[in-house]
């Protein structure tokens, strides 16, 4: 491990130029201002940030990308080519295309990744593969081990929704036991939403680990909160809440079509709210919320979710953009709240989002000088750069991407075409 010089660095109260970060088993050991750079430090120019948190994603949706925009359709006619590629996963098909999607992520800049993870065939066969790749991608991996047992509510599940079931909620949860966390993987759980979870097995999968993150799928689509109204006379927020689903260690993903009560109830209980702007943009599911979340008291995080874009930065202003356009003003979110939104590792069950003492190592250097970038305010580089611009990134103290290249696995583009065409061929 190096240390390393930053031309301008984002520190929890601001941005400071010239600044050493010393590094020591990968955390930071020490943070200061230098006039002279010492010999033997990496230079890192440009803007430099805490790595990003990508707190929710489907890695196998990556096969999809551009194909699936041919014909129009909804988000349930682009759930059944969806469950066709499913169908087509092996355990080791998905480490080929798993690798690949966790370096694409790793050159953007994302230091720590939540798999929501529901293929499973009845074992843990893929999420050690999960593991494997992104160990070899060189980020931090939570597998957020996903609860499905249903087709929808009152329904059963259908030829390729048998692979993600394990039958029961302590079947599920007997499962997920045997799997283990370590430096590179945390094991988190995930109620894959109110649909696919019936009501007497949620409270199941929301006591199963108790100290760990619980995701869910919340209010995506209005038929979601159509269907769980008739049946339950309940919202999907009322519906976690009654069965003890959400605490500040919980993150509803999307959280787009929710009444004010549920706004309400997910800032009173500290629930996360995980916004994928992207996907819901690419599945036309809505703008949800994201300001009176936070308003409310929910802390916000980014995914890329079923990756049309990996990019945290585009992300990052898709989240302002939709606010924007949802209400016709501009500066809904700081670019510090921007910033915090998109470097949520906590989201996730890991240290790390700030460049201090004690934080884990994890730095992105973002460049200035491109054609994106040139002449914009440092301050405000979030709302011009993309993953293009990300110069130089550093996980746990150590570089593993630079130049657009991936350090360890080389080119990228190419792992990702190979893996993608095996799937389809």
């Amino acid at each position: 491990m190096v240390n390393f010089w930053c031309e301008r660095a984002w520190l929890p109260d601001g941005l400071a130029d010239r600044v050493l970060v010393r590094v020591e088993n990968g955390l930071i050991a020490s943070v200061s201002t230098v006039d002279t750079i010492p010999l033997g430090v990496r230079r890192l120019h440009g803007v430099v940030v805490p790595g990003f948190a990508n707190a929710h994603s489907h890695a196998f949706h990556r096969a999809l990308r551009g194909r699936t925009h041919g014909g129009g359709g909804t988000f349930w006619t682009w759930r059944e080519g969806m469950y066709a590629l499913a169908s087509r996963l092996t355990p080791q098909s998905y480490y080929r295309l798993a690798r690949a999607v966790y370096g694409e992520m790793a050159l953007a800049g994302v230091s720590a990744v939540g798999e929501f993870h529901y293929v499973h065939d009845g074992s843990n066969e893929f999420g050690h593969a999960l593991r494997e790749a992104a160990k070899d991608a060189g980020i931090r991996l939570t597998l957020l081990d996903t609860c499905y047992l249903a087709g929808g509510i009152g329904q059963p599940l259908s030829e390729v929704q048998q692979r993600f079931s394990d039958g029961t909620a302590e079947r599920w949860a007997s499962r997920v036991r045997e799997l283990e966390s370590d430096d590179v993987m945390r094991v988190g759980a995930a109620i894959h939403s109110v649909r696919a979870v019936p009501r007497d097995e949620l409270s199941t999968v929301a006591q199963a680990f108790p100290d760990a993150p619980l995701h869910v799928h919340l209010s995506e689509q209005p038929a979601e909160n159509e269907a769980c109204l008739a049946a339950y006379g309940r919202t999907p927020t009322q519906l976690l809440e009654e069965a003890g689903a959400l605490s500040p260690r919980t993150t509803a993903v999307h959280a787009t079509h929710l009444t004010p009560r549920d706004i309400a109830t997910l800032g009173r209980t500290g629930t996360g709210a995980c916004f994928c702007p992207t996907t819901e943009a690419d599945l036309a599911d809505g703008i949800g919320p994201a300001r009176e979340l936070a308003d409310a008291g929910s802390p916000l995080s980014l995914g890329s979710d079923q990756h049309a874009v990996v990019d945290p930065l585009l992300e990052t202003r898709a989240l302002e953009h939709g606010e924007r356009l949802r209400t016709g003003q501009r500066g809904r979110f700081s670019p510090e709240e921007l910033l915090q939104a998109a470097t949520r590792h906590s989201a996730l069950g890991w240290d790390g989002g700030r460049i201090e003492v004690g934080a884990p190592c994890d730095l992105v250097a973002i460049s200035c000088s491109t054609p994106r970038t040139a002449g914009s305010l440092p301050q405000q580089v979030f709302l011009s750069a993309t993953a293009s611009d990300v110069d130089t990134v550093v996980v746990g103290g150590r570089v593993v991407a630079s130049g657009g290249v991936h350090e360890t696995l080389g080119d990228v583009g190419r792992l990702l075409a190979d893996a993608i065409e095996e799937l389809w061929a």
